[in-house]
């Protein structure tokens, strides 16, 4: 029997929670992929220090989103599920590809050209050098294929050109993996400003529904979403852009079609919509939100999980490492035992 395909996918620690967005946007696509494939999911705290972080919060803010991952039905059994801090290797091969990639090659990056232009003073060495980092994240478990939306596309494709010049100068070391590019999702606005995606940012939290919050406010926050004064429960994105936002969330967790969704409201008012899209959003969330708080009440058995995720991620990674350090030339430690 074949194998599966392996692949590395990772997202940085969340504030507070997680919410509806995130869940549709990435955590369902894990979820599949972790039945196709043999599947690394990586909480990418080094990433996320290449922005100001507060001790206390960013731990805290890693245990909470590792929390809702396995919540969510990231399962351990199946999937690696780990914190990229607990696997050295990552830093040290980050190392050796830097010595690889050309300046010019890392300062066409557009999203550090994008994010630096807007926080010149404060732009870290860090986060001009995070891409070559993320190039090792890949390469370290030799993913055939890494999950990413369209805007990480150039990096799968530094990746690709950092593992081939590495294979021409130093022999066959890296599978070359190849973008697995996401199938467009559906995007999900915030309730109270239709016009901007459902966003930790967001300048009012009133407009995000987040995996944590209790079933009381989630309803709330649904009937107080903002909608129009034109009546009529139909998709118009353009012109109705409230209620629209409420038939995707409606479409996407409920599993039925925009289309019927229209149909079976037709003739009613918002407040039907809002009462019945609060009974879908609470059904799905408070699972995910009950089993969260559990395990985070239960630090010892979260920890233990993530453990054993570590030393079979730091198990790959190390084979990986100990031959590149091989084929650069580095002078290995001998280890002795003391008679």
């Amino acid at each position: 029997m074949a194998s599966k395909p392996r692949l590395l996918s990772g997202m940085q620690p969340s504030a507070e929670s997680l919410h509806l967005g995130n869940y549709v946007g990435a955590l369902l696509s894990w979820l599949n992929l972790q039945e196709s494939h043999e599947a690394f999911y990586m909480l990418a705290d080094l990433h996320a220090i290449t922005v100001p972080q507060h001790p206390a919060e960013l731990r805290e803010n890693s245990r909470r989103t590792v929390a809702q991952y396995i919540a969510a039905g990231i399962d351990p059994a199946r999937s690696t599920l780990f914190v990229q801090s607990h696997v050295p290797a990552h830093a040290e091969l980050a190392w050796v590809l830097n010595t690889i990639t050309g300046f010019g090659e890392a300062a066409r990056m557009t999203q550090f050209k994008d994010k630096s232009a807007k926080n010149a003073d404060s732009t870290s060495v860090g986060l001009f050098t995070y891409p070559i980092l993320q190039a090792g994240d890949i390469l370290l478990y030799q993913a055939a294929e890494v999950p990413v939306g369209e805007d990480q596309r150039q990096h799968i494709e530094l990746t690709r050109d950092l593992a081939n010049r590495f294979n021409s100068r130093f022999g066959d070391t890296f599978a070359v993996p190849e973008p697995y590019i996401l199938k467009s999702t559906a995007k999900l606005y915030d309730l109270q400003n239709p016009g901007s995606k459902m966003s930790k940012s967001a300048e009012s939290k009133a407009g995000v529904i987040w995996m944590l919050d209790e079933p009381s406010v989630t309803k709330k926050k649904i009937m107080r979403a903002v909608t129009d004064a034109d009546g009529g429960i139909v998709y118009d994105p353009e012109n109705k852009a409230g209620v629209s936002n409420l038939l995707t969330i409606f479409s996407v967790l409920g599993g039925q079609s925009i289309a019927s969704l229209e149909s079976e409201f037709a003739g009613r008012g918002y407040g039907d919509l809002k009462k019945a899209l609060a009974d879908v959003v609470i059904e799905m969330v408070e699972p995910i939100r009950a089993r969260t708080l559990e395990l985070l009440d239960d630090p010892a058995e979260l920890d233990r999980i993530l453990a054993a995720a570590a030393d079979r991620a730091n198990e790959v990674a190390e084979q990986t490492l100990d031959t590149v350090y091989d084929r650069v030339g580095f002078l290995r430690r001998q280890r002795y035992r003391l008679v």
